[in-house]
């Protein structure tokens, strides 16, 4: 047993004996070297010692010995401080070290961040409203304050509480705090309020209107003005008598005072005076002025009135209806026998002013002598559907008035745009409508020269037994018209019914010179003369039933003059036609044949324009007639029955036109070379232009007549084709030279006088051929 634990105690001992020789090795070279165990920001002192950087310690103190020891952070800026920036000044730690910044709101002087200690602070303070103008929003004004700014509410704003970054607008009106005297009342603006007088007061003199410093005074009449362009006696009388009233006016006598007032009113109109011989611009002016004067002086009055409600019927039965009541909803009618109206109450009263709202209807019937024969003004809607009735342009109206003038107000003074629109139901003359009439409800709109009737924002509900409802968006002057729509051009309807006329007396004269005159008859004579009957026959109906004058309805004489119309201009275009065939053969085939016989132009003339009316009328007989002329009708296009063979026989004409005038100039030039230019380009123009007329090429205008608004083209389709009789006349009569030599037989005969031979004749055959194409002879 004692062998063993003998083992341990020598190897105990034998360890430490190694440990100590360690240690004292160790300890003997450390006096020869620094250690090499210093911590992180310390330096060597001694083999057995450190020493702390700057800004860094120990627990132990600035020099460490043992092995354990750490060197830390100084926090010079942590208490206690042991460093001072200054004032306006923090002082931030950094490892091993600190710096100085200013706090926020301040800047240094020199624009630097950091700075070392207090001798370095220049810290001032920084104007945060000047350096960003729009720091502060929503009205906001910004406050600089030291280190930093504030934002306030201008006056006359509030913050906000549910949102305080904003301000809101203070109702002073309302706030309790009485800005305004008590003869005025108070209207809230945005950041501010004003003082106003109320309706029948006006600020005394001194005393502005809006400061809070106003004070009012009572004004019942406002201030009538005579027109200086206007210069009547009966207007002057007028003047005075209102002034009179305004000098005796007493609030407990208001009513009195309203029936003086119209009373003065009926003298102004009754009479034969000189007020109805202004002209029409300043009459017009007159009523508009003293439409808005009786609005605003009746306003006012009833606002004195102690009662609810006002009616008066005057002599000359001139009527009034008020209704005085507090401010509500809901609706009320009111008025008497000339007008009705339906009102939203709530439309009635004046914004900003507590008091009771008037409404007020005003029936003038002697008001017409002033607006005789004023203008319409049409709104683009209501054109628009006009000219889709009536398929033509709108150009005026003829106006009647049917009923009184009625001058509807209310205390609340901006009626231009209603949130509820007001019916009105007037009475009126009842009057049969013809075509082309229509009762419309308009409104007086005066301007400074004049004035006019327009329908803008008004619309017709229903008119039955001379009573008529209206529903408008807007107050003023009303009354029931009844407009005659002008949906002609006058000047292009005259042109028509004289250019028609000649014709007609053209083709009557080319008929009798076809049938009497014997030199010239042949094959195309035939064509001319029964061109110039269909024209005849055709013109001469137009002329006498082209309007449908039953009252809009389409009965049997407009549905027999609509197919006599379209057989016999049908016809004619199909004698058109075969004047193009004979052209044809006459110049392009002159040695080929001479043409189509007699049966078969009687057939082309007169078979295919009554097989094409047949078969229309059988497939849709009530294509014929319309409300206002006796034509064809646009719808399903039933009027294509009539354009579709004329376009064609145009194109067709158009194409022997154009190969007329092209052979023409090849046999100018083989039969006559030496024939000057100027000559032959004058004989060709004649030529080509006699051809469009006897063509009908120039009815091409009314096939690109798309928009009837287009004056050039109405105007040369018309004129062109109401003269073409006289042009047929003048190119086969009077440019004929057999012709005019029939002429002077005719005209010898019936005076007495012996006729002498004045023609002179060709023999050779290259003269009769230059003669066969001379427009002329030939016709051309």
């Amino acid at each position: 047993m004692g062998g063993p634990r003998l083992s341990i105690q020598h190897a105990l001992c034998a360890l430490l004996t190694l440990l100590e020789d360690g240690l004292q090795n160790t300890r003997a070279s450390a006096t020869m070297d620094c250690a090499s165990w210093c911590p992180p920001h310390s330096t060597c002192v001694n083999a057995t010692a450190c020493r702390c950087h700057p800004g860094f310690a120990s627990f132990s103190g600035e020099v460490i010995t043992s092995i354990l020891d750490t060197c830390d952070d100084i926090n010079e800026c942590g208490p206690p401080s042991t460093v001072s920036c200054g004032k306006f000044a923090d002082c931030q730690n950094t490892e091993g070290s600190y710096y100085c910044t200013c706090n926020p709101g301040y800047e240094l002087v020199s624009g630097a961040t950091k700075f070392s200690n207090e001798s370095e602070n220049t810290c001032q303070d920084i104007d945060e409203c000047q350096l960003n103008p729009g720091i502060c929003k929503s009205r906001r004004i910004c406050v600089n304050t030291q280190g930093s700014y504030t934002c306030k509410c201008p006056p006359g704003f509030e913050l906000n509480r549910e949102d305080p970054k904003l301000c809101k607008d203070v109702n002073e009106c309302t706030s309790g705090q009485n800005p305004c005297h008590k003869s005025t009342h108070c209207l809230n603006i945005v950041g501010s309020y004003k003082c106003r007088c109320r309706p029948g007061w006006k600020p005394i003199p001194g005393s502005p209107n809006g400061p809070n410093t106003t004070i009012c005074e009572a004004e019942i009449f406002p201030t009538w003005t005579l027109d200086p362009g206007i210069k009547s006696q009966s207007l002057s009388h007028f003047s005075e008598r209102v002034q009179g009233l305004e000098r005796d006016f007493k609030s407990a006598l208001a009513q009195d005072t309203i029936q003086k007032l119209i009373t003065s009113l009926d003298k102004l109109l009754e009479g034969p005076g000189d007020v109805e011989n202004l002209a029409l611009p300043a009459r017009h002016r007159l009523a508009t002025h003293l439409l808005s004067y009786l609005e605003e002086v009746l306003r006012t009055l009833a606002k004195n009135m102690p009662g609810d409600s006002f009616t008066y019927h005057s002599p000359s039965n001139t009527e009034l209806s008020l209704v005085i009541q507090e401010q509500g909803n809901g609706t009320i009618t009111m008025g008497r026998s000339h007008a009705r109206m339906l009102l939203n109450w709530a439309e009635a009263a004046e914004v900003g002013d507590p008091g009771r709202a008037v409404a007020g209807i005003l029936s003038i019937p002697n008001m017409q002598k002033l607006l005789v024969n004023a203008s319409l003004e049409l709104d683009s809607e209501k054109k628009a559907q006009l000219e889709e009735i009536h398929e033509s342009p709108v150009n005026g109206a003829q106006l009647t008035l049917l009923s009184t003038i009625n001058t509807v107000f209310l205390s609340n003074k901006n009626t231009s745009k209603l949130d509820f629109p007001v019916t009105f139901y007037f009475s009126h003359l009842n009057q049969t409508l013809k075509p082309r009439q229509e009762l419309i409800c308009a409104f007086w709109k005066g301007d400074n020269s004049s004035g006019y009737w327009s329908t803008t924002g008004c619309q017709k509900l229903g008119s039955r037994d001379g009573n008529t409802n209206c529903k408008c968006n807007h107050l003023s002057s009303f009354a029931i018209l009844m407009a005659h729509y002008d949906v002609e051009d006058p000047k292009l309807a005259l042109i028509t019914k004289v250019g028609l006329s000649l014709s007609l007396v053209c083709l009557l004269l080319c008929i009798l010179t076809f049938l009497l005159v014997r030199p010239i008859q042949g094959a195309r004579t035939t064509v001319h003369l029964h061109l110039c009957i269909c024209l005849f026959l055709g013109s001469a109906i137009f002329l006498a039933g082209i309007e449908n004058n039953n009252d809009g309805q389409v009965g049997l004489r407009c549905r027999l003059v609509a197919g006599l119309l379209h057989y016999f201009f049908l016809a004619a275009f199909c004698w058109m036609s075969l004047e193009g065939l004979e052209l044809y053969f006459l110049v392009v085939r002159v040695f080929q044949g001479q043409g189509l016989r007699k049966r078969w132009l009687y057939l082309i003339g007169y078979g295919i324009p009554g097989l094409i009316v047949a078969i229309s009328a059988a497939s849709r007989s009530q294509g014929y007639g319309r409300p206002l002329y006796c034509w064809l009708t646009l719808s399903s296009g039933f009027l294509w029955s009539f354009l579709g063979p004329v376009t064609f026989i145009i194109l067709c004409n158009a194409v022997i036109f154009v190969t007329t005038v092209w052979k023409l100039t090849q046999k100018f030039s083989e039969i006559n070379p030496d024939m000057k230019k100027l000559k032959k380009a004058r004989v060709l123009t004649i030529t080509a232009i006699a051809q469009l007329l006897v063509l009908g090429c120039t009815w091409v205008f009314g096939l690109f007549l798309f928009n009837p608004r287009s004056q050039v083209l109405t105007y040369a389709f018309t004129i062109l084709n109401c003269l073409q009789g006289f042009f047929l006349f003048l190119l086969h009569c009077l440019l004929n030279k057999k012709v005019r030599e029939e002429y002077q037989k005719w005209a010898c005969m019936v005076t007495g006088n012996k006729y002498s031979e004045f023609t002179t004749s060709t023999s050779s055959s290259s003269h009769n051929q230059t003669r066969v194409l001379r427009p002329s002879e030939s016709g051309m």
